[in-house]
């Protein structure tokens, strides 16, 4: 029988730590060669978006793939999952929820691979979902002292910073500008739908860890021109995909005179065969755009959970 998981049930399951070990240990396998993964396909028309990614983890008996549609009315996300010796569906999933907090995982993997070991001040552009898993992520690979957050809506940006400081029982403050927020942070991230660069390369201090994850597609940026010119390593999680979506990178090394040869992907410092960072000055970027090893990793972990505590409902899927 086929499981079925719904948004809410998924919530339940998925803890940030959870996310955080399956999230690593794809990255592990994927820079062992014990994983595949292919790059996001889109099909757009006029008034909707359909938007499918697809990885195996061999090795765990699980493959699958992550299908999404954007129309006027939002954006819908399911997980498929199967079993790589029976081909069988094993589960479908609402996931939502499940794709913030596997990409809030995965720059949390960053940080703790690319920031400094003292970095203890955070940074976060952006004040939408996607940002609270960011910041709920990094809070867990670092200890953090404080936190500037910057947003363009006072209302959002003040609810935002009283939540995250109850959550996290940290302080959370509204920067008074995306320059000031980057200027304190030691890790940095963007989380916005913006199409020109919120983070000016300038005002990044030496030795920051940025995670950029919003602007995925080769018109859109978060990044300047000199945040590119200034990073000694950028990683992203896959180099294919980001030839495509990155317009960070598809304008910003062309700008600077940066190769394609000089960006890594992030699962050779994860596993062991990249040094990553060198020098405490060093800025370093990780450039996100989610790829489908993370849903096929994080979603077994929440299918397995289910079993375990009957969760879901069964379908007849042949």
């Amino acid at each position: 029988m086929t499981l079925f998981l719904t948004e809410s049930e998924v919530c339940e399951l998925l803890p940030m730590e959870s996310a955080l070990e399956c999230v690593e240990a794809s990255f592990v396998a994927q820079g062992n060669d014990r994983a595949v993964n292919r790059a996001r396909e889109r099909i757009l028309l006029p008034h909707a978006s359909l938007h499918y990614l697809a990885g195996a983890l061999p090795d765990s008996s699980y493959m699958g793939m992550k299908i999404y549609t954007v129309t006027g009315e939002g954006a819908r996300f399911l997980v498929l999952l199967y079993d790589t010796k029976s081909g069988k569906l094993l589960c479908l999933m609402q996931a939502d929820h499940l794709g913030r907090l596997r990409t809030g995982a995965a720059s949390g993997i960053a940080t703790k691979y690319l920031a400094r070991p003292d970095a203890s001040r955070a940074a976060i552009i952006g004040t939408g979902r996607q940002a609270r898993t960011q910041l709920q992520a990094i809070a867990r690979v670092r200890k953090l002292t404080g936190v500037k957050v910057f947003g363009r809506d006072q209302d959002r940006l003040r609810n935002f910073c009283r939540e995250m400081s109850e959550e996290l029982g940290v302080p959370v403050e509204p920067a008074s500008s995306a320059d000031e927020a980057v200027r304190y942070g030691e890790i940095v991230s963007t989380a916005t739908s913006a199409q020109q660069p919120v983070l000016r390369g300038e005002c990044a201090q030496p030795g920051a860890h940025i995670n950029a994850i919003g602007a995925n597609s080769a018109n859109r940026r978060e990044l300047d021109d000199e945040a590119v010119r200034r990073a000694f390593l950028i990683a992203v999680d896959s180099v294919e995909q980001s030839r495509k979506e990155s317009g960070d990178l598809i304008q910003g090394l062309a700008n600077v005179g940066k190769p394609w040869e000089s960006v890594i992907e992030l699962h050779s410092v994860v596993a062991g065969k990249h040094p990553g960072r060198s020098a405490a000055d060093q800025i370093t970027v990780f450039k996100s755009h989610g790829i489908a090893l993370w849903d096929v990793a994080v979603g077994s972990f929440v299918y397995e959970d289910a079993l375990r505590k009957g969760k879901g409902k069964a379908l007849e899927i042949d």
